[in-house]
């Protein structure tokens, strides 16, 4: 998808110099205006998301974006982002849309640990470099691990379904399945479903 016009005046809305004295901000309308904004890497993000659709995506250069990817963008007007953040933290929700067809992308810095939370769907989550904690309460939660060995810790659980972690000799089905592997590396991974299917790849 290419950049659009208010692609662009978001970001040049939302810089460094606009967060000097505002660190919070709600946008509105997100099918017709993306969300971006800079984000430091080694940043700590906690993300709120409504039901759908969504794909958290690693990126190289040190932005947040969040932009609606799905069909007749102008029905869902009421779909926001909310965004909040200091030096080294800092929390985004996506709030507001349609019931039906809700696509999202989000977009993070490759180096950024997440605390992420959301309601149903479908969500799949880039391999990132740092700390993880993921829970869904419904539907299918995917996950990219990269190198297993880059991990203290890493801790998947379903309170009802499914359970895979091919990278991982895991593969379990049913109820309250679990499993815990301790590495070399020096980031956790704590992903949890609580009906439904989690894959760590």
């Amino acid at each position: 998808m290419r950049p659009t016009a208010a692609f662009l005046c978001a970001a040049l809305f939302l810089s460094p110099a606009a967060f000097a004295n505002n660190d919070k901000t709600e946008f509105s309308d997100l099918p017709n205006h993306p969300f971006l904004t800079d984000l430091p890497a080694n940043a700590h993000l906690r993300i709120h998301l409504r039901s759908g659709d969504i794909a958290v995506r690693a990126r190289d250069d040190n932005k947040l974006s969040v932009r609606y990817d799905g069909p007749s963008p102008g029905r869902f007007k009421d779909l926001s982002v909310r965004f909040e953040r200091s030096s080294d933290s800092a929390t985004l929700e996506l709030r507001g849309g349609p019931d039906r067809d809700m696509h999202v992308v989000v977009e993070l810095p490759r180096n950024s640990s997440l605390f992420l939370r959301m309601t149903a769907g479908n969500l799949e989550v880039a391999r990132f470099v740092g700390d993880q904690d993921i829970s869904l309460r419904a539907g299918n939660l995917d996950i990219s691990l990269g190198d297993p060995k880059d991990y203290s810790r890493i801790h998947a659980s379903v309170l009802s379904g499914g359970l895979e972690a091919p990278p991982l000799g895991e593969s379990h089905g049913g109820l309250f399945r679990s499993f815990t592997k301790d590495g070399p590396g020096r980031f956790k991974l704590t992903a949890h479903v609580t009906a439904g299917d989690l894959t760590l790849r």
